[in-house]
């Protein structure tokens, strides 16, 4: 590779949570192993978190640059050391959490001043950089974190507005011009969907406007997995998209999977140890991603769940400081003793990359993340859907409905971080049709394909190594 490879700059600028940092820093691997110099755009309190992460990067880290700037807590009314989306006290604070990113225009836009990067890779939430991109006649690509599914189901229903007319909230409808015949109800969507006078629903709608006015999108998929959805987006939406995913199979090593997220809340190698003294397929992982925090009553009814299905689990529960009280008040009573060799439960952070791989983990009972959901699906475990928030059902149906590869635990509404309130035999027979019989092994053998292809994607030649020398190729010529 001659010296005119070192010459292309990319910006990149992720939205300040967990479940948007991380994909950033795999996106910002995968630029630098094609001879692209990165500079990631963060703050002072998220900046260690991808200083750690880079390190491990043998072959390319000196290509990535980390660029820290300033984040305004007070001015936008938040207390101080809010820097993530993650440490936000409430919901309450999710608007001045939005006015502080955008008061991050100015130190931004003299960044791309002085250093003139060919192109700024930010993410959906930052609406702005698209202006402040085009006021120096540098290209905006959103970075969008969800799937081309969740991205064409949201727009067919903002085009549409099929959801205005059901008689109630939990009678199904169809979502019009969306591939596959997919149904949902009005309790499973966003409020921003049915309200858009609220403040959330302002800062998606700008969102949105922005993605159309930008250059395109990068998203963290692969073709084979969502055909079908990847061309509606392009075709029937015409917008401009490369999928580049699953981002995480840029960590190759060991090292590099444990250091995926924050640091891990105990011994992940103590975690692994456990799972090497179990029969391949026979142990449910149960974790709800870095933002659901479900109260005391809903952990007790998965304790309680598990505990009837007679599986082996690995449990990750947030710690939760709430109400100052002992965390354990809400195990059943003997809990632990009882579980002891059968089930391990992990609190706070967990290496979840390494845990999916170990062969002892045959299902994955989830939030539908799509973060966590590509991880599954590369690691070839099948899942027990269990959507909160976000653009979580769309991806609870893609994962039923579509690939076949999920059992719904049975969510009905959508809530902001403790979503649906769900019962303990629920919880069991999920995890036993998962887990036990012929239904659960075709499930097992659709995912563990969908796995190879995803391995294949990304490989040299493959769908997705192919559309990001694409997108290179593309920005190189625009930059001569």
């Amino acid at each position: 590779m001659g010296d005119e490879h070192h010459t292309l700059h990319i910006f990149v600028f992720p939205f300040l949570a967990h479940g948007h940092l991380i994909p950033t820093i795999d996106m910002a691997k995968l630029f630098a192993e094609k001879y692209v110099k990165v500079t990631i755009i963060t703050t002072p309190l998220n900046a260690p978190f991808f200083f750690k992460a880079i390190e491990k990067t043998k072959i390319c880290s000196n290509r990535i640059h980390i660029q820290a700037i300033e984040f305004p807590c007070q001015e936008a009314g938040l207390p101080g050391g809010c820097e993530n989306l993650d440490s936000v006290p409430s919901f309450d604070f999710f608007p001045s959490f939005f006015k502080a990113t955008r008061l991050l225009q100015v130190p931004f836009e003299q960044l791309l001043i002085e250093q003139r990067p060919n192109c700024v890779v930010a993410d959906i939430f930052f609406s702005w950089v698209t202006d402040s991109a085009a006021k120096f006649g540098i290209p905006r690509i959103v970075f969008s974190g969800v799937s081309f599914f969740s991205s064409c189901a949201l727009e067919c229903m903002r085009l549409y507005k099929s959801f205005e007319n059901v008689s109630s909230d939990s009678e199904p409808f169809l979502i019009p011009g969306l591939p596959g015949e997919i149904k949902l109800t009005r309790a499973q969507l966003p409020p921003h969907l049915k309200n858009e006078e609220t403040p959330f629903a302002k800062i998606i709608n700008e969102a949105r406007e922005a993605e159309k006015r930008s250059y395109g999108v990068l998203i963290n998929s692969f073709y084979e997995l969502e055909k079908d959805y990847a061309d509606y987006y392009r075709k029937e939406l015409g917008r401009k998209a490369w999928h580049i995913g699953p981002l995480s199979l840029c960590n190759r090593d060991i090292g590099e999977k444990a250091l995926r997220g924050k640091e891990a809340s105990f011994d992940g190698h103590e975690c692994l140890k456990w799972l090497d003294t179990k029969e391949p397929n026979s142990v449910v992982y149960v974790c709800f991603g870095s933002t659901t925090n479900f109260p005391d009553s809903q952990l007790t009814e998965i304790a309680k769940g598990l505990e009837a299905s007679e599986q082996q689990f690995i449990w990750v529960v947030r710690k939760s400081e709430k109400d100052g009280k002992d965390s354990e008040e809400w195990l059943p009573e003997g809990f632990e003793r009882k579980m002891e060799g059968k089930g391990l439960i992990i609190r706070g952070w967990a290496p979840q990359v390494l845990i999916l791989e170990h062969e002892a983990v045959g299902a994955f009972v989830t939030h539908c993340g799509w973060n966590s959901t590509l991880e599954a699906i590369c690691a070839g475990v099948s899942l027990v859907t269990w959507p909160v928030a976000a653009e979580q059902f769309y991806n609870e149906k893609l994962l039923t409905e579509v690939l076949g590869i999920g059992v719904p635990v049975g969510a009905k509404k959508w809530g902001m971080f403790e979503g649906d309130s769900i019962k303990w035999d629920a919880v069991e027979k999920a995890v036993k049709r998962i887990m036990i019989g012929e239904e659960a092994n075709e499930m097992r053998n659709k995912v563990k394909l969908l796995s190879q292809l995803a391995r294949r994607a990304v490989e040299e030649g493959g769908s997705s190594d192919s559309d990001l020398n694409a997108f290179i190729e593309e920005l190189r010529s625009m930059s001569h």
